[in-house]
């Protein structure tokens, strides 16, 4: 819907640094249209004060004025010209989005044990016996046990542990659910966890 006389910031040029605002970008494109150089360069330098002031928080951090100067050259599109009391060319790298990171995805049969668990039953499937194959065991039960707490509304029988430890690692570990000391996992830790995580939320 367009009514004369409204200016929405959808139909405007889209910032290049948004966190300034528009009257910074405002003050900047003035300030490359400038004609006489010296008048230019007390643009730049009353810009980067105001600048400043909006940022005061980052005063101590290190290259703090080079970061204001390298963000008054993307905003000009490298086009103020003025002495410049910083080497801006590394401002360039700034402009530039990096790759995106590949996210790595693995197939595994039941999404609630998470990848981390099929490792650890990989391992197992050729891991000699002896006390630290029956410590890894105790973990990976436990935490098994844990998972299905956390995503299965609460249902985590011992004897489902049992058999999908003995399944997954292809038989090569094999517990009773009715000797093996499995530690005690409420459903309301992870509901109390889920509530104060929702409070943090802003």
């Amino acid at each position: 819907m367009n009514i004369e006389g409204l200016d929405y910031n959808t139909q405007r040029e889209k910032l290049v640094l948004p966190e300034y605002g528009r009257e910074i970008q405002c003050m900047v494109d003035y300030a490359v249209a400038v004609p006489d150089k010296a008048e230019r360069q007390r643009c730049a330098t009353a810009i980067v004060g105001i600048m400043k002031r909006m940022v005061p928080q980052d005063k101590g951090n290190a290259g703090y004025e080079q970061k204001l100067w390298d963000h008054l050259a993307l905003m000009s599109n490298f086009q103020l010209d003025i002495d410049w009391p910083y080497d801006i060319s590394g401002a360039q790298r700034m402009k530039n989005k990096p790759e995106p990171m590949a996210y790595p995805m693995k197939d595994i049969p039941v999404r609630h044990y998470g990848n981390m668990l099929f490792e650890l039953f990989e391992k197992l499937k050729t891991m000699p016996e002896g006390k630290s194959r029956a410590e890894l065991v105790r973990m990976t039960a436990n935490q098994m046990k844990r998972n299905l707490v956390q995503w299965s509304h609460g249902s985590a029988e011992n004897a489902k542990v049992a058999s999908d430890l003995e399944r997954f690692t292809d038989g090569a570990i094999q517990i009773d659910p009715d000797q093996f000391k499995f530690e005690k996992v409420d459903a309301k830790d992870f509901e109390q966890r889920t509530a104060v995580k929702r409070k943090k939320r802003p």
